[in-house]
């Protein structure tokens, strides 16, 4: 059992949060909710003991193993990744070295009666006790499952992590934490980056295998299959549910109503007493009851009602001149990196309006597609844009190409065109962008507030073909539900790669499926794909047994 006593924080001269208490038990599945800036992060940090609060302590007991993993990652590379992944052992290796030296060392000693002796024998004792209680396994299978099961393949094994991107290095830090199968596992974005069925594989794993875990997660349906427990941090303190999230939700919504129900009655008793006050002060006969209601008014605790995210992010794409029958076709199309095949005589029809998704796991091809259709590389085969078909493409790494010296306004003015200009601010306010903060350069703008302002220059130009990869990365709740909304109203032709399930679901018609050198064409909801797709990964990869 892990207790947080009463921490607190104080942050510029202002209170984070204060008297924040929970505890987390052996087989809690807890989601860390709030708004972004709330104190979720920080929270996790005080708990895996990487960050200190100002007041209060987290108390465990001395055995207990917490494992975190952060949302932002930095990692040497300076071997493989089996190697790296194999870490996740070290400290049960290092204890067999350390008791062999031990045990070496008594062979050569002669000093029996001695203090020295005994107290090898003792260290030697204790170390035994420890290594022989943990249970024998397989190390190297142990290693090569959870490779697999998080999306790396064999060949893949002994290639070097500097070769890797950052999310893939971010598979490497949640194999090593999975493996080490620790008392608590701290999980900060853990399915930013991540494929779906690494997701959920993910999933399975904390559900069945796990022991305590903590999430902050931005992806509803991953913290709804995995938690059972809901802790909101808002206005400095916390709520503690029993549900899980989407129960959380309504939970909240009724807390919030006999908030704002008390706080109507208090403020009606309040303005009672201050009308006796304001028509009874100086009236002598009355001086005692002035008095006392003066001083009950003092004392009295304001009810607060928990703050609501009411901002607004309204995404509209402008109408567009109507593209061809079909404005995306691929045919025969192939791609090799040197003697890689990345896809093989893959085809492809899109036709006009239609959905579709392209999924599969990192690395089987999805966004190298789209830089195909896009004419960004060079490949065998046919692949072009139909008649009239005006692109709006946001790359998965579209946040990162923004000037980091402009200021967000500078960031849209540079952009637009026409009219358009005499309405930025109006358009940056619909994005959460008011005020100073239009003057805030790019730079100091965090992963959520670079992916809204990239969607601002998305929309800056009429479009009917719409490319999106990844565009729900670093974005809230609340502004994915805001662009899915956007997306199921836009009547262009959507092709959309994401890892994120509650996303997908319901946005697409048409699958196509990126796996083992092929294009494979699914005339099925996402719905339906996923859930078959679920029960074959877990019969390839065999993650419960």
């Amino acid at each position: 059992m892990i207790s947080v006593d009463a921490i607190g924080v104080d942050f510029n001269g202002k209170t984070l949060f204060n008297d924040v208490s929970f505890v987390v038990n052996p087989t809690d599945k807890i989601a860390l909710m709030g708004k972004n800036g709330a104190g979720k992060s920080t929270i996790m940090k005080i708990i895996a003991g990487i960050s200190k609060s100002n007041r209060g302590a987290v108390r465990s007991p001395d055995d207990t193993v917490i494992a975190y993993l952060p949302q932002h990652l930095l990692t040497e590379d300076n071997c493989t990744v089996f190697e790296e992944t194999s870490k996740a052992f070290g400290q049960i290796t290092a204890m067999k070295v350390e008791m062999d030296l031990l045990n070496k060392e008594l062979e050569t000693r002669t000093d029996y009666e001695s203090k020295e002796y005994m107290g090898i024998i003792e260290k030697v004792t204790e170390i035994g006790e420890k290594f022989y209680s943990i249970e024998e396994v397989n190390y190297d299978a142990e290693v090569e499952k959870a490779l697999q099961g998080l999306g790396f393949k064999r060949e893949d094994f002994h290639r070097p992590t500097s070769e890797f991107s950052g999310g893939w290095r971010m598979r490497i830090e949640l194999c090593k934490i999975l493996l080490q199968k620790p008392d608590l596992i701290l999980l900060d974005e853990p399915t930013n980056h991540v494929d779906i069925e690494s997701v959920i594989w993910l999933e399975d794993f904390l559900i069945n295998k796990a022991k305590a875990v903590v999430i902050i997660s931005h992806d509803r349906a991953f913290i709804d299959n995995v938690t059972n427990r809901t802790i909101e941090v808002t206005m400095g303190r916390i709520y503690d549910y029993k549900a899980k999230y989407t129960h959380y939700l309504q939970l909240r919504e009724e807390r919030r109503l006999h908030q704002i129900k008390a706080y109507k009655e208090q403020q009606k008793f309040i303005e009672d007493n201050q009308r006796f006050i304001d028509q009874f002060k100086g009236t002598y006969s009355k001086t005692n009851q002035v008095s006392s209601r003066e001083k009950m008014l003092e004392k009295l605790e304001i009810i607060e009602i928990d703050e609501v995210d009411n901002s607004s992010l309204r995404l509209t794409f402008p109408p567009s001149i109507r593209s061809g029958d079909y404005p995306v076709i691929a045919k025969d199309l192939t791609k090799k990196y040197g003697e890689h095949t990345v896809f093989n005589n893959a085809n492809m029809g899109i036709e006009r309006g239609q959905k579709v998704s392209f999924v599969g796991r990192n690395g089987e091809g999805k966004s190298t597609m789209i830089k195909a259709i896009m004419g960004e590389i060079n490949f065998e085969g046919k692949c072009a844009l139909g008649h009239n078909a005006k692109v709006g493409y946001f790359a998965q790494n579209q946040a990162s190409l923004l000037d980091p010296e402009l200021t967000i306004f500078q960031t849209v003015d540079e952009v637009a065109k026409g009219d358009i200009r005499t309405q930025i601010n109006n358009i940056l306010g619909r994005f959460m962008f008011g005020g100073d903060d239009i003057d805030k350069k790019v730079k100091f703008l965090s992963g959520g507030e670079k992916t809204r302002l990239a969607m601002v220059k998305l929309l800056l130009e009429p479009v009917n073909v719409l490319i999106l990869d990844e565009p729900t990365n670093h974005l809230d709740l609340k502004s994915k539900d805001v662009l899915k909304e956007a997306l199921l109203a836009f009547d262009g032709t959507l092709i959309l790669v994401s890892h994120d399930r509650d996303f997908l679901q319901g946005l697409s018609e048409k699958v196509f499926e990126f796996k083992n050198k092929r294009v494979i064409e699914h005339f099925e909801s996402i719905d339906s794909f996923l859930e078959r797709n679920r029960i074959e990964s877990l019969k390839e990869i065999d993650l419960i047994n």
